[in-house]
């Protein structure tokens, strides 16, 4: 089963996995454009969403989950489930972490790009205790924001946390699945117990109308393979007039292009750029030229897999550090969204074109990430750890469900 907002049910329920709603909603929110643009403010972004989105919604979102686990065998959570870890502790029910990116893990020992403040990556020479203590400070810093959490515990009468949520509080003790590819960082000292490194799962999303797919394959048809420019499912609800820019950077360098738009299809553009609402990644990234794209953890792993140069145009939360250790691959260049203009786009990506460098790294990354299937080999380290417990559970019967 999968517990998640009801704007999931959908695509879950399609692919035939039970479904239970956990609020809140989008529709709770407010509206949804505005929401994104609130959060991917690059320095107060992270403490809106725990402040706003988060805690406000700690009893609803807990009462949906304790209805929700009733005969589950394993419990598994998202970075922002914070109430599971609670329902887990009162139900006596094991549960399972997931890690989406390397910045989760805020490693001292290889530390990440904080948006806003991708300045501190110089503190990396001065070795792991720097990191240590400003990793300190942010945990004095969140736990202020995490104070309706601990009203919570003391209502169900838990104990208080030993750590704030949003750091070591949101890993279990029994297995965290990491659910990025191995390429993008390995297993550090300070990392917490139990990780498995299982690789990126892919979801390419539902397959578009048949007179998208005819558009698409006629376009790629009549010439060179296109630079694809994309923004994710978050991003692009706040891109204003990147599309024009992406369009302006393609004429200069005299280059057919795709823009995925997303709820916005720009009007006027030149000759050889076409526009689509939406696209499979899988369907559009490995037969482009390069890609341009904003380093979400879904969207560069279909990236990385299609094999071919990168121009990463980072906005906030993990985008930034996930953008430098794609660069660190060879395969990338780095430009951050807000200097983005049509002439910095079109020198990167004149400079990502040229070097042929960055598409052979590009390949070589594509090859070692043949065979990786993330969604398998978090299931089978899943599966492992469900079964023993089960059986003592239950003498030997098989786990009943994981949600």
């Amino acid at each position: 089963m999968i517990a998640a907002a009801e704007d999931h049910r959908a695509p879950v329920e399609a692919a035939g996995v039970e479904f239970a709603p956990v609020r809140p909603r989008a529709s709770d929110i407010g509206d949804y454009q505005d929401l994104v643009t609130r959060l991917f403010d690059t320095r107060r972004g992270p403490e809106r969403l725990i402040r706003e989105f988060v805690m406000p919604h700690l009893r609803p979102a807990y009462a949906d989950l304790s209805r929700a686990v009733d005969g589950a065998d394993l419990l598994i959570s998202h970075p922002l489930t914070v109430t599971l870890p609670l329902v887990a502790e009162l139900r006596g029910l094991p549960w399972a972490a997931t890690a989406l990116s390397p910045l989760t893990f805020m490693s001292s020992y290889d530390p990440p790009v904080i948006a806003g403040a991708p300045w501190l990556r110089k503190l990396r020479a001065l070795g792991p205790a720097p990191y240590g203590l400003l990793f300190k400070l942010l945990r004095l810093t969140v736990r202020s924001w995490e104070a309706p959490l601990r009203d919570f515990r003391r209502e169900l009468g838990l104990p208080p946390p030993k750590r704030p949520a949003m750091f070591e509080g949101q890993f279990s003790p029994l297995l965290n699945l990491a659910l990025f590819d191995p390429q993008l960082a390995a297993p550090q000292p300070d990392w917490p117990v139990n990780v498995r490194v299982c690789g990126a799962p892919i979801y390419d999303g539902a397959a578009p109308h048949a007179d998208i797919r005819n558009d698409l394959e006629h376009f790629l048809g009549e010439g060179e393979p296109p630079i694809v420019f994309a923004l994710g499912s978050s991003a692009v609800w706040i891109a204003g007039d990147f599309w024009d820019k992406a369009a302006a950077a393609a004429r200069e360098l005299g280059r057919r292009a795709i823009l995925v738009t997303g709820p916005v299809t720009p009007a006027g553009l030149p000759d050889g750029v076409r526009a689509f609402p939406y696209l499979p990644y899988s369907s559009a990234f490995p037969r482009a030229a390069a890609v341009v794209h904003q380093a979400g953890i879904g969207t560069l792993a279909q990236a990385l897999r299609a094999g071919r140069p990168q121009l990463i145009v980072p906005v906030a939360f993990d985008q930034p550090d996930n953008a430098r250790r794609a660069a660190a691959l060879g395969l990338a260049r780095v430009l951050p969204f807000r200097k983005v203009t049509a002439r910095r786009l079109a020198s990167e990506l004149a400079a990502l074109l040229d070097r042929p460098s960055y598409a052979r790294g590009a390949r070589a990354v594509a090859a070692a990430l043949t065979g990786v299937d993330g969604a398998g080999r978090a299931a089978e380290e899943l599966i492992a750890c469900a079964q023993p417990l089960a059986a003592g559970s239950r003498s030997a019967t098989a786990p009943r469900s994981m949600t």
